[in-house]
């Protein structure tokens, strides 16, 4: 394996290595700024004191980033609720060159919304000693108040020359594999082993392995509310891979039973943290306890129950975590095409024949995305161009390409592969501006159902806005292949769907809610007939009936005049700011409400129009079986052994996961709104610049 403090950037990127610091220096010598050679920048960062307060209860949740010229190359845990925090975290930064200052921005985390700015400073390369422990105390400052006082950062560096080290090493131009990229904070992020595609490896894996938790359970956790209860939910971190459990109500001993995935990017393995919360409506979450899995320390292709003893707080938690080699995901050249070599070609379909339906269930087809050219891009920069580059996401697998600087046509000429754990995925291909020191700029999204693909099709897509509404400025030529097993794909259609990584938590729309009602009006019509029913009972046609119905009315409304008494009671200790947050809270509710209602009546009904021929062909074929069995079998016995079957399930499998067959099929169909956001549209040919070149010429 290559050494990664060997990598020399071809761009002036800085790489992460994974070497241990020496903090003992031997040489005062001057810094040669003309010296071509690289340098070793060993960072300790320690502590940060009296940072400022960004959360509503006068603390925060700092962490730190580090930049050299464009990249950000180290990043921080997080600590909680806390102005004082000690980090005691090491790097180690290879450096083309002194001229670029080392950039230290403070940043406080708050789940779901944009990050608060908590201070910044660099430290002057050129100023340092080499060979030399160095502690410096940084002063945070904020460039739009620049008199406010936002606390200090206390650091130890160590630069170190590397002009005797081997440098015939170098990576492909403004490309990195190995980087994760995190659409959220649209920033790069350098893994510590980086590879590069050399002319003998033009293929290189991104990950080394797949880290699988299921969340059991709770036990005996800490009441944080008024009665004595909590509303608790989990969060899990690994890296930038973030989950967000399901909230169970009112209990200390919460039943889960969630899995999720984690992509493991590091040969060693990883720390994932998980803390523990209580959900509270119209103010801050209460914070329940943490604890952590040391991911070196586990077997793999092994599961693994812990029951984790929760820090800071009361109660333990339940996890299985299980450990397994890497799926086949890979970015290459369009030279290292895997289906165009035919013994490769040969090998994928032999994996995905018929035959070899009950082998490796999980794994159903095989996907390559090559990411050939962009056309007519929007202009994000004052000069107007752009900087684009593209971000292919399967599910949580995510690749990019690297970034064609000043082009409003680029040619990225990539080939992306993927394994295929769902065939009802739904492959997303978006076009960012990278900008310096600045969240990228969205140029453009295409949205691709996996079963309406055509193989080695060359196609032009017609880039739509972040909700996949309507077209923007630019197409994106993709050429694409599935090739997958249509008995293992069927099979998995009834199993849950994978959790998508937490980006955003859903907030307020007036459209959205407005667009929602008018969904859940829809569905309603459907129900007239039943509409007719509770109307007769407000017309006497049935007096029994109208009476039954006048008397749970009354009870009803009782209820309610009780609880809003009480409501009255507690509303009168809560501030105007906490109402304006529940009411808030409330309307989005409400909104995803109306989603799931609306989406699940529009699934049903697109199940019957054949929108996907698969899953209507999938459900008749269903229907005819049962018809068989239940001619030669009475339905009795059927009923009989579906009832054994759920009443024995956790006796015989006591951490499985709870589901529905039936919800799970219908969660695959698309509900109207999803159909309009992977309806192709049709490029318009005048705004091709290659036609208007020839129109030109003639």
């Amino acid at each position: 394996m290559l050494d990664s403090c060997k990598l020399k950037s071809a761009c002036n990127l800085p790489l992460i290595c994974n070497k241990k610091i020496h903090t003992v220096g031997t040489s005062n010598a001057d810094v040669p700024l003309a010296d071509p050679g690289m340098y070793q920048l060993d960072i300790t960062l320690k502590r940060g004191q009296s940072l400022a307060a960004r959360d509503r209860g006068g603390t925060s949740d700092p962490y730190v980033k580090f930049k050299i010229g464009r990249k950000e190359v180290f990043r921080s845990k997080i600590i909680h609720k806390n102005l004082n925090p000690v980090w005691e975290e090491k790097a180690c930064v290879l450096v083309d060159h002194l001229r670029e200052p080392l950039y230290i921005k403070v940043f406080d985390y708050d789940f779901g919304l944009q990050d608060d700015f908590m201070g910044s400073a660099f430290l002057d390369l050129t100023q340092l000693e080499l060979n030399r422990s160095t502690d410096v105390t940084l002063t945070l400052k904020d460039p739009h108040y620049p008199d406010h006082d936002l606390g200090i950062i206390l650091l130890s560096v160590v630069l170190t020359p590397k002009e005797g080290e081997s440098r015939d090493v170098e990576l492909s131009e403004n490309e990195v594999v190995g980087s994760y990229f995190s659409v959220k904070s649209f920033f790069w992020r350098f893994q510590s082993q980086s590879l590069r595609l050399s002319d003998q490896h033009r293929k290189s894996h991104l990950w080394r392995g797949i880290v699988s938790i299921t969340l059991i359970e709770g036990r005996d956790l800490k009441a944080m509310d008024s009665n004595g209860l909590s509303d608790p939910y989990v969060k899990f971190r690994l890296g930038h891979q973030k989950y967000k459990s399901k909230i169970m109500p009112k209990t200390l001993n919460p039943q889960w039973r969630e899995q999720f995935d984690f992509h493991l990017y590091e040969e060693r393995g990883g720390i994932i943290d998980i803390t523990a919360w209580d959900k509270d409506a119209g103010k801050r979450d209460d914070f329940i306890g943490r604890c952590q899995v040391d991911l070196s320390a586990l077997s793999r292709e092994q599961t693994h129950k812990m029951e984790l003893q929760l820090e800071e707080g009361e109660g333990h938690l339940v996890l299985l975590v299980t450990l397994t080699a890497s799926a086949t995901v890979s970015i290459s050249d369009l030279s290292a095409n895997s289906l165009e070599d035919q013994k490769e070609r040969e090998e994928i379909l032999k994996r995905y024949s018929p035959l070899r339906i009950f082998h490796n269930l999980k794994d159903v087809g095989f996907l390559q995305v090559k990411v050939i050219r962009a056309e007519g891009l929007m202009a994000a920069d004052v000069t107007g161009k752009s900087d684009p580059f593209c971000v292919v996401e399967l599910n949580n697998d995510r690749l990019l390409t690297h970034t064609v600087y000043k082009n409003l046509n680029p040619e990225w000429n990539k080939v992306f592969t993927f394994n295929i754990k769902d065939i009802h995925s739904v492959l997303e291909v978006t076009v960012y501006d990278e900008d310096r020191d600045r969240s990228a700029d969205f140029l453009g999204k295409v949205a691709i159902p996996l079963l309406s693909i055509q193989n080695g099709e060359q196609k032009a897509y017609v880039l739509k806005n972040k909700q996949l509404t309507g077209p923007t400025k630019g197409v994106i030529y993709l050429e694409i292949d599935v090739i997958f097993n249509a008995v293992k794909a069927s099979l998995r259609t009834l199993i849950p769907k994978e959790q998508k990584y937490i980006e955003e938590e859903n907030r307020l729309s007036k459209q959205l809610l407005l667009r929602n009602f008018i969904r859940m009006k829809r569905c309603v019509m459907v129900l007239v007939n039943a509409a007719y029913y509770i109307n007769s009972c407000f017309d006497w046609d049935s007096p029994p009936r109208s009476l039954a119905a006048f008397v749970v009315v009354e009870d009803m409304l009782e209820d309610e005049e009780e609880e809003d008494d009480k409501d009255d009671k507690d509303g009168e200790k809560k501030g105007f700011i906490n109402k304006i947050y529940a009411i808030q809270e409330v309307c989005v509710s409400v909104q995803n409400i109306l989603d799931e209602v609306a989406s699940f009546g529009e699934r049903i009904k697109n199940t019957f129009n054949w929108t996907v021929p698969f899953l209507s062909w999938l459900a008749i074929v269903a229907l005819c079986v049962f018809t068989v069995v239940l001619y030669f079998i009475p339905l009795r016995y059927i009923v009989l052994v579906w009832g054994i079957n759920k009443f024995t399930k956790k006796l015989r499998s006591p951490y499985a996961i709870d589901n529905n067959e039936l919800l799970d099929f219908l969660s695959r169909v698309p509900s109207d709104v999803q159909v309009v956001q992977y309806q192709e549209l049709k490029p318009d040919p005048s705004h091709s610049p290659y036609k208007r070149k020839k129109n030109n010429l003639g």
